[in-house]
């Protein structure tokens, strides 16, 4: 009470259990088991509330990007708070969010010049789609409405943004989902939807998979059509890398047709593949570009989309305006932290780290090919998977959900959080161990990632060929 905030284990456990409904969470899970509860964090370590330490490789949500427990950081946002805790950008401004908006301009690939703020990548996403919509209203093309998007591909759970999601296990509780949507291959090489012989050539891939995007266009008809929303490296499935050539072919097609490009970087952006936005790191220009995440690096709640100069045109002029808005975009405390984690980031060389890093952190992983049960090794900078296989020289035969399940939540998931390392371990398609460190690791973490994984999937091997 007061303001202070308990941290007696016994008294979180029973409160927790009682009053705190966790995201994405089997809450059923935690009726004979302890919930996992962080107190604090300092750079790459998270500590529990028995005191005991963990690796965060998974930078708590591809959100860490700088490090916990920065005072530099808690100050940025301590400062703005005295200064002005609160005021919104609708039909004003403070100097925060213009600061920030000028820096994130200066910062993205060409005239991405406007920024758009909201505080999640969910709402960003629904921007994005509204204001592809308004916008092609605006300029006589209001049949302009659906979009494109990739299978298993995952932007977010408000309603505009879940329609968006390729996830179909994510989607059904809450059908009829908002229609407009279409989904299509992804590049997904491991699994892909075309023949070995397609997969096996980069160019070919590329333009299959490029292309899939184009027959959806042509068969919803390129008049109805707003945007086609990819991430520059796919998140669900396991961090799908996109082929050489991909998104030149998808630009090309975009613009053959008058569809605008989002570029979904919520989790892609500031540095996260060794480059402040994925869009550079694979040489393209969206239209539309989503951030969120990494932004602040989670020291408070930011999201935006960033717009290409023509794009706001039909707002500029007269009485029109986009008829959207968020009571938090913006705030100024969280702008006021963005700003300062965007000099940390340029400062400290964070970006280049992750860039001269993040081969050798792919090394560490393929290394792992050896345990019988990993099936392929995936990703790019600090964002990496590995995909397990119910039978090594059959990968095709795929594991049962159910069987899927219980190697995750009851081997592998609970093995490497005994372990110390904090990642994800996800079961929605096929058994997939998700990295994404946060990104100040450097090569002692990098190993420390890749022998907790060599220990806990050595031992999943075990357990499969023991059934």
């Amino acid at each position: 009470m007061g303001g202070t905030v308990s941290t007696d284990p016994d008294r979180l456990q029973v409160d927790a259990r009682r009053h705190l409904w966790m995201h994405f969470s089997r809450l059923g899970s935690y009726e004979h088991n302890e919930i996992p509860i962080f107190t604090r964090g300092s750079g790459t370590r998270l500590y529990d509330v028995h005191g005991r330490s963990f690796l965060d490789g998974l930078a708590s949500l591809f959100v860490v990007q700088a490090g916990h427990g920065r005072s530099d950081l808690a100050d940025a946002g301590r400062r703005q708070a005295q200064e002005l805790a609160y005021y919104p950008v609708w039909s004003a401004a403070h100097p925060a969010a213009i600061e920030l908006a000028t820096r994130l301009a200066e910062l993205a690939p060409g005239d991405l010049n406007r920024v758009f703020f909201t505080t999640g990548g969910s709402e960003a996403v629904e921007s994005a789609w509204k204001l592809a919509r308004a916008y092609f209203k605006a300029i006589g093309q209001p049949q302009r409405t659906k979009v494109i998007a990739r299978d298993l591909a995952y932007h977010g759970t408000t309603m505009g943004a879940l329609a968006i999601t390729g996830l179909p296990a994510l989607r059904d509780q809450f059908e009829p989902i908002m229609p407009g949507a279409v989904h299509v291959a992804n590049t997904n090489r491991f699994r892909a939807a075309f023949g070995a012989d397609v997969v096996a050539d980069d160019d070919r891939f590329a333009h299959a998979c490029a292309d899939a995007i184009e027959s959806a266009i042509l068969a919803e008809g390129p008049e109805t059509v707003a945007a086609v929303f990819l991430e520059p490296l796919q998140n669900t499935g396991g961090c799908f890398v996109p082929p050489s050539g991909y998104f030149t072919r998808v630009r090309e097609i975009c613009d053959r047709y008058g569809v605008l490009l989002v570029s979904d970087e919520v989790i892609c952006a500031f540095g996260r593949l060794g480059a402040w936005f994925g869009a550079q790191r694979y040489g393209y220009q969206p239209d539309m570009l989503t951030f969120a995440k990494g932004v602040t690096s989670g020291y408070a709640p930011l999201a935006g989309v960033l717009c290409r100069d023509f794009l706001a045109e039909p707002f500029l002029h007269g009485d029109a305006s986009f008829s959207h808005g968020i009571t938090f975009g913006g705030h100024p405390v969280s702008c006021a932290v963005a700003l300062a984690n965007l000099a940390v980031l340029e400062r400290e060389g964070i970006i280049e780290h992750v860039d001269s890093l993040g081969p050798g952190f792919g090394a560490r992983l393929e290394s792992l090919r050896d345990v019988p049960i990993v099936g392929d090794v995936r990703g790019d900078g600090f964002f990496w998977a590995v995909e397990l296989v119910k039978d090594p020289d059959h990968p095709e035969v795929r594991f049962t959900p159910e069987e899927r399940s219980s190697l995750i939540r009851t081997v592998v998931a609970p093995r490497l959080f005994e372990e110390g390392l904090v990642c994800r371990a996800d079961d929605r398609v096929d058994p997939v161990v998700q990295l994404s460190p946060v990104l100040t690791c450097g090569d002692d973490e990098l190993d420390e990632i890749e022998s907790i994984l060599r220990t806990v999937l050595t031992e999943a091997s075990k357990h499969l060929s023991l059934r």
